[in-house]
């Protein structure tokens, strides 16, 4: 099991910082990248917080559910998923709350658990009627990063489609009109049933397609939608090349995509971003690393676990409105973009 210890280690910084940062230290004054180090860095070690007992024997704790719409699989290759569970058990240990059944997506655990449960926290996107009949009818559930039609239920989501029109408004700026795109489909599946419901254009892609006809500038030859990963941005930067229909700039709907796109480019011999420039989604740990360093857009992601956990924490003590909780993003402009080549 990890430590704080491996964690300082991993991150950089001394086990007293670690310490402080997990436990949401308001006294510490550490910078923002220092910061989301030492919480990737605990995600991708799968670092445990301990919870202490509940001393006061007259205080109820709340029974919890996680049901997550990634496999452990994912979150070992996308440590977007991991770092809002991460989120969610460090905000759970400074409540009344247990987290008593995590649940991934293709796995054997029993939804029955659910039943027992006093609420529980959606991450991905899960077709909310199929939560709705394991929880005995109560509206005690908070979605993350999926956004359900219905107007009932508690929603936690990063602003991307603020985001992507950031990043185009920056690339027009810079000089560019030959804006293209690469994403994946948001696939929606029922809690208790493996097969995808069907797919739904993502709100990237959405927020993209929305400016660039605004902007005149909308070409369907200049977005690609595939598989997610880097193997996806891969494999669609790859049918860019074969079609001829390169852009001067690119965004990418993640990190992941963003870095298989930039190994098609630099197969193919074009330079970033003296000939294409390219912005991904998420600011994983290793975009600054990247050769160039990638620009990102930054979403908190343990911010929405937290974020999730105190809403439901409101909806435990009584509040019955439902709120839809929208967190910022932050632009990372590193060297991948720059200026069209003349």
């Amino acid at each position: 099991m990890a430590t704080i210890k491996d964690i300082a280690e991993k991150a950089g910084v001394s086990p007293a910082a670690v310490s402080r940062i997990l436990n949401n230290d308001t006294t510490l004054s550490v910078g923002e990248e220092t910061r989301k180090r030492v919480l990737e860095a605990a995600a991708a070690l799968n670092y445990k917080p301990t919870r202490k007992r509940n001393v006061n024997k007259t205080t109820n704790m709340y029974e919890i559910g996680i049901v997550s719409a990634a496999s452990q699989e994912d979150e070992v290759s996308d440590p977007y998923f991991m770092a809002i569970r991460l989120g969610i058990e460090m905000a759970c240990s400074k409540l009344p709350f247990k987290i008593k059944t995590m649940i991934y997506a293709g796995n054997s655990s029993s939804f029955e658990e659910l039943k027992q449960l006093d609420g529980v926290i959606v991450i991905g996107g899960i077709e909310p009627s199929s939560v709705q009949e394991y929880c005995h009818g109560h509206k005690n559930i908070v979605f993350i990063n999926h956004l359900p039609e219905t107007g009932e239920y508690d929603v936690v989501a990063s602003g991307l489609d603020k985001a992507i029109e950031d990043v185009l408004n920056y690339l027009m700026d810079k000089g560019h009109t030959k804006i293209g795109f690469i994403g994946g489909y948001d696939m929606y599946n029922r809690l208790n049933d493996s097969q995808s419901l069907g797919e739904v254009p993502d709100i990237r892609n959405i927020a993209y397609e929305k400016v660039m006809k605004e902007k005149k500038l909308y070409r369907p030859q200049l977005v690609q939608i595939g598989e997610w990963g880097a193997t996806g941005g891969y494999q669609l930067m790859r049918k860019f090349l074969e079609e001829g229909t390169l852009p001067t700039a690119l965004v990418c709907a993640s990190d992941q995509m963003a870095i298989g796109a930039m190994r098609a480019l630099h197969e193919a011999n074009i330079r970033v971003p003296q000939d294409l420039s390219v912005i991904g989604v998420n600011d994983i740990e290793a975009a600054e690393f990247l050769n160039p360093p990638l620009s990102t857009v930054r979403i908190h992601t343990d911010e929405m676990g937290r974020t999730a956990v105190k809403l439901l924490y409101d909806r435990l003590k009584g509040r019955e409105i439902p709120i839809k909780a929208v967190l910022s993003t932050k632009l990372m402009i590193r060297d991948s973009s720059s200026t069209p080549n003349k």
